[in-house]
């Protein structure tokens, strides 16, 4: 494994950075206790080619590597300090554009991915259900041909981009019979406008305020039959493996960009801030602190982009490889933004120190896309293989 990136793959970085800094930083405090979705950042993110990064130059897209794409998405998560916009770009580029770019027909890929890539179109990932979250397979939304239409029944919960999305990757029963029940489902393209289709609740967050959330209900959805994305029956165990690589690693950098953040801000702090007649940042419990934190996003950075490099080498998700990173980065990021809070003391507590975000954005990091819990039965699974 090469630990060391190229100058080209420095600047891709920067520039990620520089972006989130200047243009999405300034108005974070503002947008974030009014749950506000801000377009204007979303078609710059198009135009910047950061919505299409992994995407073929050819339907739009940046081309670039998943090492790369975890390059500009952590570059952009320091520079932003902004979670909610982070996760509604991961949304829609990892969960709803690589599945149509690795799975997708010739004509699905032509008609989404340059809306996609510009930010014309707004994507998102439809697979938990209000009674089905860490067993996904056990969902209830089901999908019945009628002549040259699939017809939706179900709700869908949780699905960031919900409120503004233009196009979702559904999962649904097909095969109530399968068993497993996973091999009895498969995965659809669906759009907001497609008779049938609503957005239910809307979804108010302890964090990632600036991305929206709703349930999506599906009522007799008609969704015509060349919109089955991938193979019939097989949508929940192909989009799924493919997804786990990308999502375990791309939709955790920006973590590791705000995690970063966090440190350097609580190391300025420390010199900056004084008691008993000099800066704090001479005490050994806070000089401790502060190294701890960097170890631990160190670790995190080497889990992730070793990920990333798998996926770049072999194209096959590493399941275990994934679930240590998703585990250590998720729980990481939320001792980071804990120990930047302690670091700074009262000031920690308030808004206008970003701090405070930063640990409420973290919090779902151990929820979504598996739990930490789940991980660590994916682990322990892998450890046993071996005996």
């Amino acid at each position: 494994m090469e630990f060391g990136f190229t100058d080209a793959q420095l600047e891709l970085y920067e520039g990620a950075k520089s972006f989130g800094r200047t243009r999405v930083f300034p108005t974070v405090l503002e947008r974030d206790p009014k749950h506000t979705w801000d377009r204007e950042i979303w078609l710059e993110l198009g135009e910047m080619g950061l919505l299409g990064a992994p995407i073929p130059e050819e339907y739009g897209g940046t081309g670039l590597s998943c090492v790369e794409t975890c390059l500009v998405k952590e570059g952009f998560g320091e520079g932003a300090e902004d979670g909610g916009v982070a996760l509604a770009w991961g949304a829609h580029t990892i969960l709803c554009g690589v599945p149509i770019w690795k799975l997708g027909t010739e004509a699905q890929k032509q008609r989404y991915l340059p809306g996609l890539c510009s930010g014309e179109l707004t994507g998102g990932f439809c697979l938990s259900e209000p009674d089905s979250g860490s067993d996904a397979a056990g969902m209830k939304t089901k999908a019945v041909k009628k002549g040259d239409r699939w017809i939706l029944n179900g709700t869908k919960m949780w699905i960031t981009n919900g409120p503004v999305g233009d196009v979702f990757v559904v999962t649904a029963v097909t095969d109530p019979e399968a068993k497993p029940r996973a091999a009895g489902i498969s995965t659809f393209l669906v759009e907001k406008s497609f008779p049938g289709f609503a957005v239910g609740q809307v979804i108010d967050k302890m964090g990632m305020k600036t991305s929206t959330t709703a349930e999506l209900v599906f009522t007799d959805c008609e969704v015509p039959e060349e919109n089955l994305l991938g193979m019939e029956n097989y949508g929940f165990v192909i989009t799924a493996k493919l997804i786990l690589g990308w999502e375990r690693s791309c939709l955790l950098a920006p973590g590791l960009g705000g995690a970063k953040a966090a440190i350097d801000r609580s190391a300025r702090y420390l010199e900056e801030r004084h008691q008993f007649g000099r800066p704090i940042g001479t005490f050994q419990a806070t000089r401790h602190m502060l190294a701890q934190m960097r170890i631990d996003y160190e670790i995190a950075r080497n889990l992730v982009y070793r990920v990333a490099w798998q996926l770049d080498r072999d194209g096959d998700p590493p399941l275990v490889d994934a679930a240590i990173a998703k585990l250590w980065t998720s729980e990481m990021s939320q001792r980071v933004f804990r120990d930047a809070i302690q670091l700074h003391g009262g000031n920690g507590f308030t808004t206008e120190y970003h701090v405070e975000r930063g640990l409420r954005d973290s919090l779902v990091a151990t929820i979504g896309a598996g739990t930490s819990e789940i991980q660590r039965g994916i682990i322990a699974r892998g450890v046993l293989d071996f005996l």
